[in-house]
């Protein structure tokens, strides 16, 4: 006997065992703790318990102290176990969806486990990464990139995932109802109805500014029709120039449309970004 734990169960406990033990069905390991619990109620020791019900004398020392210090539903459950670490953190899980759905290696028709998972040790700092756990992060977002027939991505590199990362950062951030995040994303869905009811809009005063990405080369009209939006509104309009991309003359007709992009749009975007994560500018939606 443990005189430490020492079980003694009430009436309405020990018909709920002897219940469970008639009938019904249960996992081994719950059944056996039942028993366990009716043979210590008796006076048994914990040799004898683990002998007759065929378990080791930790688990008879385990069910004891579970009952004792909790309670009969304690002591017929199963304990949490911590398990392992996740092998990778959600930039990494996103950055392994990207690759799965970006173009295969030259000379491959398709992505396979062993592929993916070389491919990550080449984007992270892993020293090692098995195809077991390629293959269940794949499977808890339901993806199957071997039985795709076309990529949505050409090839994830090192601008890729600088890119991929501002954004997850962005989503990152803790919520916070005075700098909401309004997202705008692509979908060949047609939105035909409401699915819920729409909370109507009334007059007021946005309480966050907006702000303004100038390429400078935008048509004069454009620019007069912001202004006098955002005056006859009484909107706070915060407009940014690039004032390098500007002083170097980077256009649309004589840099090229990418580089003048990445350059006036893009580059500002991004440091914005960082300025606002950092509390540095007070910025909440940009148009």
């Amino acid at each position: 006997m443990n005189a430490r734990y020492l079980v003694e169960l009430s009436q309405a406990e020990r018909s709920e065992l002897k219940a469970l033990l008639s009938g019904g069905k249960h996992s081994a390991r719950k059944l056996k703790r039942a028993q366990i619990l009716l043979a210590a109620d008796a006076g048994a020791s914990d040799e004898g318990i683990a002998a007759s019900v065929g378990v080791g004398g930790s688990t008879v020392y385990r069910t004891r102290r579970r009952f004792v210090l909790g309670n009969l539903e304690a002591a017929l459950s199963e304990e949490q176990r911590p398990g392992a670490a996740r092998k990778l953190s959600g930039k990494e899980e996103a950055l392994l969806i990207a690759t799965a759905y970006s173009s295969p290696p030259a000379g491959r028709a398709r992505w396979t486990l062993e592929l993916l998972a070389d491919a990550l040790l080449r984007l992270t700092e892993h020293d090692s990464i098995s195809r077991e756990t390629v293959r269940r992060r794949l499977a808890e977002n339901d993806l199957k990139p071997w039985r795709k027939e076309m990529w949505c991505i050409p090839q994830v590199d090192g601008e890729f995932v600088a890119r991929m990362e501002d954004v997850l950062d962005l989503y990152a951030e803790p919520a916070d109802p005075k700098r909401p995040i309004i997202c705008f994303d692509e979908t060949p869905i047609q939105l035909i109805g409401e699915v819920r009811q729409p909370i109507a809009a009334e007059p007021g005063q946005l309480p966050f500014p907006l702000l303004h990405i100038d390429t400078s080369w935008k048509f004069r009209e454009m620019i007069a029709f912001r202004d006098a939006t955002a005056k006859r509104l009484g909107l706070e309009l915060i407009v940014y120039v690039h004032e390098e991309g500007v002083a170097n003359n980077i256009n649309p007709i004589d840099s090229g449309s990418a580089l003048h992009t990445r350059v006036a749009d893009e580059q500002p975007a991004k440091k914005l970004v960082r300025f606002r994560s950092l509390g540095c500018y007070p910025l909440t939606a940009a148009i």
